[in-house]
């Protein structure tokens, strides 16, 4: 597949904005309905593999399933000829939480609107029985104003078997170390992830230090987190939350809904703002004007948002 190509008929393709083992990401044209969507495509090479053609299924299903202002949309799953089965989402615009790192540590209330959102995005999915399983700041988009949870791409229902895969799926350094004894998934492994997220955006680094892929894995199972380092104003509640978030048992941790009703209320929003399970509906606008603020320091003080030729900006969705 090429920029300019027609895919199935109907997707006009236009950037290749990610690659991945199993597929690729496009923006492309809807021709019908006349906007730009994310086309995950899975490779050419696997279309034949049975289990991954299940496994796109599955995830867009998984995904479509899920309404919430901080989860990037499904809007269809197709098999162009061959089989080349794809999903077609909504682009998420912005840079990754990712990017924003690379000037360091963010600004305690940036992270605090960021995690919060994440966690409501968590709250979302858990209340559906979704479980992410690759929560990272690679696969949070900010788009100034928003913020989206991509890349469900290895979600799992809450209490499937995590070795039914054959390989243990997520990213190392955020694995919850329950998840190394390859047991039922739950909820609780994306709440550890939450508080992994949490603690970088406010030190700038990981909460011990590992420079191999082993001693990142028996760090999560047998070390303790290192405290938090002294951040000017950051409320008690925040430390504590992420004190609790990485628990090495699981039920020690709150739940993603808990955690994102003690961001909210820190950083001045409501929880029902977040769209909480449970929660009276929102004035999903009011994230917007906090969050962009912060953006615009970021941009004054740290630089870290400097304008991109258009080329060069980042458009994710669900991840390859």
């Amino acid at each position: 597949m090429n920029t300019g190509d027609l895919m199935d008929g109907r997707f006009r393709l236009r950037d290749r904005l990610g690659a991945g083992g199993m597929a690729v990401v496009w923006r492309a044209h809807d021709e019908v309905l006349g906007r730009d969507v994310a086309l995950k495509v899975l490779s050419p090479d696997l279309a034949q593999d049975v289990s991954l053609l299940a496994r796109i299924r599955d995830e867009a299903r998984a995904v479509a399933r899920l309404r919430h202002p901080n989860i990037v949309d499904v809007y269809d799953y197709g098999e162009a000829p061959g089989p080349l089965p794809y999903v077609v989402m909504e682009v998420a615009e912005g840079r990754s939480m990712a990017q924003l790192l690379t000037a360091g540590a963010l600004p305690w209330r940036v992270a605090v609107l960021i995690t919060a959102q994440v966690a409501a995005a968590l709250a979302a999915a858990h209340e559906q029985g979704v479980v992410h399983r690759d929560v990272k700041p690679g696969n949070v988009m900010v788009g100034g104003a928003r913020v989206k949870l991509v890349d469900f791409g290895i979600s799992a229902s809450s209490g499937d078997d995590d070795r039914s895969a054959g390989l243990l799926l997520g990213t190392p350094a955020y694995l919850a170390p329950e998840r190394l004894e390859r047991g039922v998934v739950r909820p609780a492994a994306d709440v550890y992830a939450l508080g992994l997220l949490l603690y970088r955006a406010l030190a700038g680094r990981l909460p011990w230090q590992a420079s191999t892929t082993t001693e990142m894995l028996v760090a999560h199972r047998y070390q303790e987190p290192a405290p938090l380092p002294r951040v000017a104003g950051l409320p008690a509640e925040v430390a504590a939350l992420c004190r609790q978030c990485l628990a090495k048992d699981p039920e020690q941790r709150p739940s993603a809904a808990e955690a994102a009703a003690v961001l909210a209320t820190v950083a001045g929003l409501s929880p029902a703002t977040l769209d909480l399970p449970g929660a009276a509906p929102s004035n999903h606008d009011e994230p917007t004007a906090p969050l962009t603020r912060q953006i615009q320091r970021i941009q004054r003080i740290q630089r870290v948002w400097r304008p991109l030729p258009r080329r060069g900006r980042i458009a994710v969705a669900a991840g390859a």
